[in-house]
């Protein structure tokens, strides 16, 4: 596919950490509508996958068609454990990801990206795209990559300003070396860094590689203007998404407020005014309380190309959530004992992060504070000009010890081990394993409307109901 690609009005929405898995992608684009895999922490999903057994054989399937030679041969023979872990053992860990990585580090994020695409994109002709958090700065030039040589048709990308995406995109479909602009705390005034990915370095150069369509995730109508105009490459449109969308929303404008249940207050300042958006030309979809059919109308009528749709798909049959989890949900959900919240300070991104709460969960996740992943880790500036690297979700003492302030950890939680554990991927440690950590966007309850009595769907029955006339029926 190629620039001239027109996408469907369903975008699906891609949800880490890998509940919008390669199979619910692939179950969307068989649809005919955007099927969408998260590319967050797949390096250590496709691990996980490997030292339960891969019973399946889907990724190693999938690794048998990776380019770059004795990668895959490499990674399962460190990884991939044929009987599984035994009770109780511990998943393997990769060494956490800082400015400069080995090439082995860089080329494990490249074969998760390409595992997850190839199987997403296997048995259909639909188009298939990827999402990413800008916030996750160090694993994206691998994972893009990754994903470019598997063919991704699209690269949606939120949690930030993507303004240097564009041109970097460009680059790797060149196999051009490519650098990113890396945000560092307490970078002295002037100064700047950045990280960087060399194609050449893992092989050389093969035919040039496509160049996916780029949809930036914004939530406001001066970052669509920016992005438009002074990224520094081609933007091919925008997913326009709203607070009440599930995982990571932007914070409100202002001073943010709370309200008597401690969530932010959002007002009319933070709505986008679609009218204008139009006015850029570049097509759009509305995300964020969008999983209707009614909604799907409105927005088109607005001047839309349609809509995202997230949590509707999150607790489908496809998707990767752990099945007795989504099953908790949904029963809950049935006995008015489920709701959604947006945690201010859960998120060590700072950004607010919709959280579902179930009345059987009482005082919510308690956990060991443990940082063994790192995804979400800032970059700071140490006294000898070399990088530190926090994360106000670790062990307290340790983040005091690293500059940081005490109070930025209160209420924090460790969303890579936690969103791990939702799609049954739970470290085991010494007291346990690692309780899960469920997301949602606000409109779960409106999920009952499409189940309409029954307790499990499928990606199809998503596709079907949003694709019907307004109030369901099919169209």
């Amino acid at each position: 596919m190629s620039a001239a690609l027109v996408l469907p009005p369903l975008i699906q929405g891609g949800m880490g950490v890998g509940v919008s898995n390669w199979s619910l992608a692939n179950a969307v684009a068989r649809c005919g509508q955007l099927g969408v895999v998260s590319g967050t922490v797949l390096d250590t999903l496709l691990l996980r996958r490997l030292a339960t057994g891969d019973p399946c054989g889907s990724m190693r399937r999938a690794m048998a068609r990776f380019p770059l030679p004795g990668v895959a041969d490499e990674v399962l023979r460190r990884y991939f454990r044929s009987e599984g872990l035994a009770p109780g053992e511990a998943f393997p860990l990769l060494p956490m990801w800082r400015q400069n990585v080995s090439k082995f580090r860089e080329q494990v994020a490249m074969l998760a990206a390409f595992v997850e695409v190839t199987l997403a994109r296997e048995g259909h002709s639909g188009p298939i795209g990827m999402n990413l958090l800008t916030k996750v700065q160090l694993p994206n030039l691998a994972t893009l990559y990754g994903a470019m040589l598997a063919g991704v048709d699209v690269v949606l990308m939120g949690a930030g300003i993507p303004r240097d995406i564009p041109g970097a995109l460009d680059q790797l479909a060149r196999h051009e070396r490519t650098e990113l602009r890396l945000d560092v705390e307490g970078l002295p005034a002037g100064e700047s860094t950045t990280t960087s990915l060399t194609p050449s370095d893992h092989g050389p150069p093969t035919n040039e590689l496509q160049r996916p369509l780029f949809l930036p995730i914004i939530s406001a109508n001066s970052l669509a203007t920016t992005l438009a105009r002074k990224a520094n490459g081609r933007v091919d449109g925008f997913v326009v998404e709203g607070p009440t969308a599930g995982g990571h929303n932007a914070p409100p404008r202002g001073t943010m407020t709370l309200d008597a249940q401690g969530e932010p207050v959002y007002g009319d300042r933070d709505m986008v005014d679609l009218a204008k958006l139009a006015e850029l030309g570049l097509p759009f979809w509305v995300a964020g309380g969008a999983g209707s059919p009614e909604a799907l109308a409105s927005a088109q009528a607005q001047g839309a190309r349609g809509v995202q749709v997230g949590t509707l798909f999150a607790f489908c049959d496809e998707s990767g959530i752990e099945r007795s989890l989504k099953s908790r949900v949904l029963s809950a959900l049935g006995a008015g004992g489920v709701r959604v919240a947006t945690d201010p300070r859960a998120s060590p991104t700072g950004y607010p992060f919709k959280v579902v709460r179930m009345d059987e969960e009482g005082a919510g996740h308690q956990r060991e504070r443990v940082c063994d992943l790192g995804y979400l880790r800032t970059p700071f500036a140490q006294a000898d000009g070399r990088l530190g690297y926090r994360c106000p979700a670790e062990p307290v003492d340790d983040y005091i010890a690293k500059g940081g302030v005490e109070e930025d950890t209160t209420g924090r939680q460790c969303l890579c081990n936690g969103l791990l554990a939702t799609i049954g991927y739970g470290q085991r440690r010494s007291e346990g394993v690692e309780p899960p950590f469920i997301t949602s966007g606000s409109e779960l309850e409106a999920l009952q409307a499409m189940l309409n009595g029954r307790t499990s769907y499928t990606a199809a029955d998503v596709v079907t109901w949003m694709m019907g006339t307004p109030g369901g029926s099919t169209a």
